[in-house]
């Protein structure tokens, strides 16, 4: 009894010591002048200049474009309005420091940098692509000068020079200098595809939301929007061939997307590098599709009678012929030559239950799982020569036969094994099953997307798996919990672990040791506390990633 109340008494000695051991200030304070995601090289200084925003200018030296001339106009807006904090000081734009020549106050100081000066060596491409060349050099130094090959370049390049601005300490309460260290970066992405898919199909996300996702994903250096248009619950897209799939199956009639907000979302998208991928999911996760067309879906029956409808109907002409000219119409709408096709989550004792279905299985000699696999053999032609299919893993599991050009998307448990199965069978994936965004856990769940490294996993397990042919991967928001009131701090700044990883250079083997994990981490907390607060003055709302924490002159929305 003795013994018990002593251990009883230590638990709430140690229990007291761990509330009230708790220092002043931020869990973890933040990095100044980090960028987010973490460039391949960079050679980082403690020379200094400071900036005079209001007067800074960025000038195109070479090529120029629609695209470049947009994205000076935004990054000098992003600028001048990125530091107006709100309260009784401001950064000082009248009077700097003399330079370091005469300035005996500290030698680092390197005086005002007034310009920074684009070279883009080739011209620019219309339209963002798999594979795009997005490398870029960017040098800051008694000049700044950013150096890239392609219009794509340029636009990370110039995302990664609103990252080194920082803030100086505010320490006569006054007085504060936007400063950027001497600094020289060589950069490029690790894979070619890194995404985020947002789902509008289980609640519908306004037009600004979707704008403002954009912003946060070219703030990440993500470059594929893969809009899960359309689902089960409602059908928002509005089709000029087929007006009544939206005007039955939305969830109501202002709830939709039309041909000029699409085209709002891919100029958008194009002006800052992101490839727009529509998906729409077959054979499953079609229900509204049948509150115009009821014939293409299956009836589902108990006991004899029908209890509601599943999956597309695989066995009637109508279903295919639908399928493919709503697809001309949205091809021409979306110019991305990928499109997203689904085939996930067929609902197969609803097709077993259907006694017409019953009887065409028996006739061909197949079951349900092959009846999903007849199905997507003949709607995957139906995309036409020009468009590559993306597909869901379920799709590869069936056995239907996948050309080189398709790539394979995996989201199930037992993720690695499968991913070794497809790169075997010779084919492309991108990954997705630590990046679920609707799995959430209490704080802190950032980081166990951040140590997910695809192809390391596959590594470990088959080192002789091509691992090239993981070409990215995406992170994803499924909607039945969210709609506007909280998509933006659901997503950001997770995915921004998602895309550091997909960017930066791949963790090594060692990661997965204890101390090797904590120390990565330690050095991602501090950096993603200060790339949230960035996010957030730049009008995105980002959830605090770590704990206690501030952000000074965020500007919520």
């Amino acid at each position: 009894m003795l013994l018990y109340s002593l251990l009883i008494c230590g638990f709430c000695v140690f229990y007291s010591s761990a509330i009230y051991n708790n220092n002043p200030g931020p869990k973890y304070p933040p990095t100044k002048g980090e960028v987010w995601p973490k460039p391949q090289y960079q050679k980082l200084e403690r020379y200094y200049f400071t900036v005079n925003t209001s007067a800074f200018k960025i000038k195109a030296t070479n090529h120029t474009c629609p695209i470049l001339a947009k994205a000076i106009e935004r990054y000098s807006f992003i600028m001048r309005n990125t530091f107006n904090l709100d309260l009784n000081r401001k950064p000082k734009t009248s009077r700097h420091r003399l330079p370091r020549e005469t300035n005996s106050e500290d030698p680092y100081y390197q005086g005002l940098l007034k310009e920074l000066d684009i070279e883009l060596i080739s011209p620019c491409e219309e339209y963002p692509y798999f594979n795009m060349d997005e490398s870029y050099e960017l040098t800051i130094s008694t000049t700044a000068k950013l150096l890239s090959s392609s219009i794509w370049g340029i636009l990370r390049g110039l995302e990664s020079w609103s990252h080194l601005l920082y803030l100086t300490d505010d320490k006569d309460g006054v007085s504060i200098d936007i400063c950027v260290n001497r600094t020289h970066i060589a950069d490029f992405p690790r894979y070619a595809h890194r995404g985020l898919l947002l789902d509008t199909g289980r609640h519908f996300i306004s037009m600004s939301n979707i704008l403002k996702t954009l912003d946060a994903m070219a703030m990440n250096k993500l470059n594929v929007f893969h809009w899960h248009i359309v689902d089960d619950q409602s059908f928002p897209y509005q089709s000029e061939k087929f007006p009544d799939l939206s005007g039955k199956g939305a969830f109501d009639p202002s709830l939709v997307y039309t041909k000029d907000d699409i085209a709002r979302v891919v100029q958008y998208a194009t002006e800052r590098g992101i490839r727009v991928l529509p998906e729409f999911d077959v054979p499953g996760h079609t229900r509204s599709w049948g509150e115009a067309f009821p014939n293409v879906l299956t009836e589902c029956f108990s006991d004899g009678k029908v209890v509601g409808v599943g999956p597309m109907n695989p066995t009637v002409n109508t279903t295919y012929k639908l399928f493919q000219e709503l697809m001309e119409e949205v091809q021409e709408w979306f110019p991305d030559k990928y499109f997203h096709i689904g085939g996930d989550e067929v609902q197969f004792d609803c097709w077993e239950s259907n006694p017409d279905l019953q009887q065409y299985m028996k006739d061909h000699h197949m079951t349900a799982t092959q009846l999903h696999a007849l199905f997507m053999k003949n709607v995957i032609p139906l995309l036409g020569n020009n468009t590559k299919p993306i597909v869901w893993q379920e799709v590869f599991d069936v056995g239907v036969p996948l050309s080189s050009d398709t790539i394979i998307h995996v989201w199930k448990n037992g993720w690695v094994e499968e991913m070794v199965k497809i790169l075997k069978a010779g084919h492309r994936l991108i990954f997705s099953a630590s990046w679920y965004l609707d799995h959430l856990k209490t704080g802190g769940d950032w980081e166990d997307m951040y140590m997910a490294d695809p192809r390391l996993m596959v590594n470990l397990v088959d080192d002789t798996a091509p691992l090239d042919n993981i070409v990215g991967g995406e992170a994803c928001m499924w909607g039945e919990v969210v709609d506007d009131t909280n998509v933006i701090n659901r997503v950001w700044p997770r995915t921004s672990a998602a895309a550091e990883r997909l960017w930066s250079a791949g963790l090594a083997s060692n990661s997965l040791e204890r101390n090797v994990r904590l120390s990565i981490l330690d050095k991602a907390r501090h950096r993603i506390e200060e790339h949230a607060c960035r996010m957030r003055r730049r009008a995105i709302n980002a959830q605090p990633p770590n704990g206690p924490g501030f952000c000074v002159g965020a500007k919520l929305f």
